[in-house]
C-alpha cells in the first residue's frame, strides 16, 4: 500500500511518517508536488504549518486533488490538513479543497493557542479505533455546515468544535494521533488497513 504525504513545506513530518509507517506493508513517501502526490493509495495532508502557505502549496494541484478525494481516493486530514478539506479559513488567503462545506474560524476561548490533551465525544471516526483523549495544537477550527459529517466532537473552553470529520474515505482529524500515544497510533493504522485497496 503506497501511503504519499504531501509536504506543504512548512516543518518536521518525521513523527507522522513514522506512525504512518507502522502500519503493516504501508511504503509511506513525501511528495512535494500536488499532482504528484495523487499517484498513491492513501493521500495525507499532515498538520504543520499555516493556511494560507499551505493553500498556496495546493493550488496548482487543488483541482485535481478535490476530484481524485470525490471519485474514492482514500485521505487522511490532520490539523491544518484536516482545514485544508474544507472552503476557506480566516487564518490566511487562499482555498482549501472544498470537499466539506464551512469555514475555517480562530477558536472562541481565552486561551489559545489550545495545546494539550483533550477528549473526543462520540467518536465515531474509524470503526474499532474509538479515541477518548487525543493531543491538540491549534488556534483555528473548522465550523462544518453539514452536520452529518462530524463523526466527533471537542470542546475547548466554551467553544465546541469538529474534532473530526467524514465523508467515504477521506476522513479529516483535528488533533494530532501521530502525537496521541499507542492509541493514536492504532487509530491511524486501523483507518489505513479500512481504506487499503
Amino acid at each position: 500500500m503506497r501511503v504519499t504525504l504531501f509536504d506543504y513545506g512548512a516543518g518536521n513530518i518525521h513523527s507522522l511518517a513514522k506512525a504512518l509507517a507502522t502500519t503493516a506493508g504501508a511504503e509511506v513517501r513525501v511528495q512535494t508536488d500536488p499532482v504528484k502526490a495523487l499517484d498513491t493509495d492513501v493521500l495525507v495532508l499532515p498538520g504543520v504549518g499555516a493556511f494560507g502557505a499551505a493553500a498556496a502549496r495546493l493550488e496548482p494541484g487543488r483541482e485535481q486533488m478535490r476530484q481524485a478525494l470525490q471519485a474514492g481516493l482514500p485521505c487522511l486530514g490532520i490539523c491544518l490538513g484536516m482545514q485544508l478539506l474544507f472552503e476557506a479559513s480566516d487564518e490566511g488567503e487562499g482555498r482549501g479543497l472544498g470537499v466539506f462545506k464551512g469555514r475555517v474560524t480562530r477558536l472562541r476561548a481565552k486561551h489559545v493557542p489550545h495545546i494539550g490533551w483533550n477528549s473526543v465525544e462520540e467518536d465515531a471516526a474509524v470503526p474499532g479505533a474509538k479515541l477518548d483523549t487525543v493531543y491538540y495544537a491549534h488556534s483555528f477550527v473548522c465550523r462544518a455546515e453539514e452536520p452529518g459529517v462530524v463523526a466527533g466532537w471537542t470542546t475547548h473552553e466554551e467553544d465546541r468544535f469538529p474534532a473530526s470529520v467524514r465523508r467515504g474515505k477521506v476522513l479529516g482529524v483535528q488533533f494530532h494521533p501521530e502525537k496521541s500515544s499507542a492509541a493514536g497510533v492504532r487509530f491511524v493504522q486501523a483507518f489505513l488497513r479500512e481504506v487499503a485497496p
